[in-house]
């Protein structure tokens, strides 16, 4: 058996770009996770499906696992031989109870490393354009817990020029009493910065006086708390506010196949939002090439190639290559797409399309082909199963020979992935997309498997976009509704519609 390590690992306020490079290699490689409350979802991303999974977070006034049974957790893990990564908000130094874990696992002589990350006192405030020292203003400044007030020497704290408080969200009131009682000036500039690098980050200014009926009653935590002169510099010096993108502060899940969802991803990464990979489909060659082969050796006898989506243009014509064919094969063929992004991935491959249906549905194609299909012979490569019939019931009405070949399959995946299935579990998804109608079927299945038959209620009250009508009706059909259909039904089309429903 390997040696088993645990590494103590600091993940920063949250948001994975404040990640560092040591600490995404760790997840990469983790077999078990260990992790806190406060850890974006996205960082389970970067763990691989085989790992394990363990959340043993505490938020205050909720279950939380004992310190105790996180301790044995830790020393069992690492005699299984295991690679653990022990995953702490921030730094695990500071304030993240590090201290008897590390005796856990030294008394059981187990191997670990700790492993810095950024500090939310040190980015909020960074962030939020506070220095927290200054040649003038401030000469230091002092980092404490409020969560226990009576701890603290007030009399002391209210000497520091600057101070920095975490956990005091629902102690304010008493902080800002507390300190000027002790003969702190009123108009002490103070500074409330919430979900500290997040999306959702939102930044409160005051004075120890106003702070308390400024922020009111409203949810702070989790909170990091400035106080001091220094907060009055961040009118100066602070950056100019970067412009508000329209998907900033929602969580919107991706199912689109693993190959396929970076770029939808991606683009809604640039309109601010933050994205989760459900992949509901698995990409893979059909099970028997069979079909697709004999029409390759037929493919002289054929007048139209249809290609309805980027997955069969990619395996139709790798599978030409490796038959010991090229292009040229195709040379007296027309070819048909359904969809921009198809006729894009074809482009890409050196062909270009003779005929593309003014809208991205097959519905379209059959509508408006441009010439009469009697007696023509159409070749299809097509997914191997859960397509839908209509063209080939339609253009075979029509007259046409219709050849259906399986050129992959769409299965679905084993299991939601880390990231997914935490987000769905905390129920803190915005809105799930479904871009095709196996993926809601898929989503379904996954679903059920990860919750149970009232696996709805884990999504009654995310929102649902969906890329067109078919995928629409499945959705209507297995989630019980639709929040919108996008207009064009693109991956650009349904980025669109993303925007618009933010805005509303």
């Amino acid at each position: 058996m390997k040696a088993g390590k645990v590494y103590l690992l600091g993940a920063g306020p949250g948001n994975i770009g404040y990640l560092t490079v040591a600490g995404q290699r760790m997840l990469n490689r983790a077999d078990a996770l260990v992790y806190d409350a406060l850890i974006d979802s996205a960082l389970l991303q970067e763990i691989s499906t085989e790992c394990e999974q363990w959340h043993v977070g505490k938020r205050g006034g909720q279950p939380s696992t004992p310190q105790a049974d996180i301790n044995q957790l830790l020393v069992r893990l690492c005699k299984a031989g295991k690679q653990v990564v022990r995953l702490k908000a921030g730094d695990p130094f500071i304030f993240g109870r590090v201290t008897a874990e590390i005796q856990a696992l030294q008394a059981e002589n187990c191997d670990f490393e700790v492993v810095p990350g950024l500090s939310s006192a040190l980015v909020a405030p960074l962030l939020a354009g506070v220095p927290l020292t200054d040649p003038v203003l401030s000469r230091g400044f002092g980092v404490f817990t409020a969560h226990d007030l009576n701890a603290l020497d007030w009399e002391a704290l209210a000497r520091l020029e600057t101070l920095v408080l975490l956990m005091g969200s629902r102690q304010l009131r008493d902080i800002c009493d507390r300190l000027l009682h002790q003969g702190k000036r009123a108009e002490t500039p103070m500074l409330v910065v919430r979900w500290a690098g997040q999306p959702q980050q939102k930044i409160w200014a005051g004075t120890l006086l106003s702070m308390a009926q400024i922020v009111d009653k409203t949810k702070l935590s989790p909170c990091i708390i400035v106080i001091g002169e220094v907060v009055g510099l961040r009118k100066y010096i602070a950056a100019s506010k970067p412009p508000i993108l329209p998907l900033a502060g929602k969580t919107i899940v991706v199912t689109r196949a693993a190959s396929q969802a970076s770029e939808f991803s991606q683009m809604l990464m640039d309109k601010g939002a933050s994205v989760i990979d459900l992949p509901a489909l698995d990409i893979r060659p059909p099970i028997d090439w069979n079909p697709v082969d004999s029409a390759i050796a037929a493919i002289g006898t054929f007048h139209w190639l249809i290609l309805t989506s980027p997955n069969a243009v990619n395996y139709f014509l790798d599978r030409l290559l490796h038959q010991g064919k090229d292009h040229r094969a195709l040379s007296h063929l027309k070819i048909a797409v359904v969809g921009r992004k198809t006729n894009n991935f074809l482009n890409q491959r050196g062909l270009i399309a003779d005929f593309i249906p003014p809208t991205f549905v097959a519905d379209a194609l059959v509508e408006h082909f441009p010439e009469d299909p009697t007696g023509q012979k159409l070749l299809f490569p097509r997914v191997e199963s859960g397509g839908r019939d209509i063209l080939v019931k339609a253009m075979t009405a029509k007259g046409a020979q219709v050849t259906e070949v399986a050129a992959y399959e769409s299965a679905c995946p084993d299991r939601l992935p880390p990231a997914a299935k935490q987000v769905l579990t905390d129920k803190t998804a915005d809105i799930l997309t479904f871009a095709s109608s196996k993926t809601v079927r898929h989503f379904a299945k996954l679903m059920e498997q990860t919750f149970g038959e009232n696996w709805l209620s884990q999504v009654k009250d995310i929102d649902v976009a969906s890329i067109g009508p078919q995928t629409s009706r499945d959705c209507r059909e297995l989630l019980g509704k639709v929040t919108f259909e996008a207009e064009e039904h693109t991956l650009d089309g349904l980025t669109k519609g993303l925007a618009a429903w933010a805005r509303a």
